[in-house]
């Protein structure tokens, strides 16, 4: 079975997490699959938004700690320490490639998103999800602690006395209260349709313009003041006077849909 589909239609890439029996849980293959598309993605000029979506009942339940265990200790056993990926480990990389992905991700969450899954959910930008899902930081159940990338990402959304409350206890809250934490954007009664509609409005803005703050954006929370403001000045001015820039000015005054360029740094 295809465990993550790819699907790519007027810049939009739909990335599907493909493995419904388990409810999309994450077994080494999983983990693989995902990082793959997502360096597929960063690689495709022609894709300006993705948007994550779950096949079957769930977003990702986390992850398959029956495969696991079923595995032989050279990889049961193997250090989390080396960066595989960069700045990331294998793990990591299947929700940091998401949020360092060029263009923006748009998750579409449902049924549940528990462990593994919830990290995944926090490396898109932005998040839909029905009130009725299930979601937690599920790690303290089997003794270990959130290791995907989610301390680096929810820290920048959710309160901190949230973020420990939910770390030390693996309680499951719904998807209404993880917009009320912080966790996801907006509730949804049909989240892939609502975040179709976004990517769709996101693909027709200048794809340099969009890759350019999605770059200032993700790196602010993490630079001085001085650096901060010196590097919006720098990215402003690769990207202002060129074509996209002035196609965006001309479509908005001629009250038409822009044709840009495909924009990859």
């Amino acid at each position: 079975m295809e465990r993550v589909k790819i699907e790519i239609d007027n810049h939009i890439a739909v990335v599907t997490f493909n493995r419904p029996e388990k409810m999309n849980a994450l077994d080494p293959t999983q983990f693989e699959a995902i990082i793959e598309a997502g360096e597929k993605m960063a690689k495709d000029a022609s894709v300006r938004v993705v948007v994550l979506k779950g096949e079957g009942r769930a977003f990702c339940a986390g992850l398959d700690v029956m495969s696991f265990q079923s595995l032989d200790s050279a990889v049961t056993n193997s250090s989390l320490i080396p960066r595989t990926h960069g700045i990331a480990n294998t793990w990591q990389q299947s929700v940091w490639v998401w949020r360092a992905l060029p263009v923006p991700v748009i998750a579409a969450v449902h049924g549940v998103a528990f462990g593994g899954g919830l990290q995944i959910m926090l490396g898109a930008d932005i998040k839909y999800i029905k009130a009725d899902t299930k979601l937690s930081i599920m790690e303290m159940k089997w003794g270990i602690i959130p290791d995907m990338a989610g301390t680096q990402l929810m820290r920048h959304s959710v309160r901190d006395d949230i973020i420990r409350e939910l770390t030390y206890t693996n309680r499951v809250f719904s998807g209404e209260e993880a917009v009320q934490y912080g966790f996801a954007t907006h509730v949804s009664e049909d989240p892939f349709e609502d975040a179709m509609k976004l990517a769709t409005e996101i693909a027709s803005k200048s794809p340099s313009a969009i890759v350019k703050a999605k770059k200032v954006l993700n790196a602010a929370p993490y630079l001085s003041r001085e650096d901060g403001l010196m590097m919006e000045s720098v990215e402003q001015e690769a990207i202002m006077k060129k074509k996209n820039q002035l196609e965006a000015v001309f479509s908005s005054m001629q009250k038409r849909a822009g044709n840009f360029d495909d924009y990859r740094e």
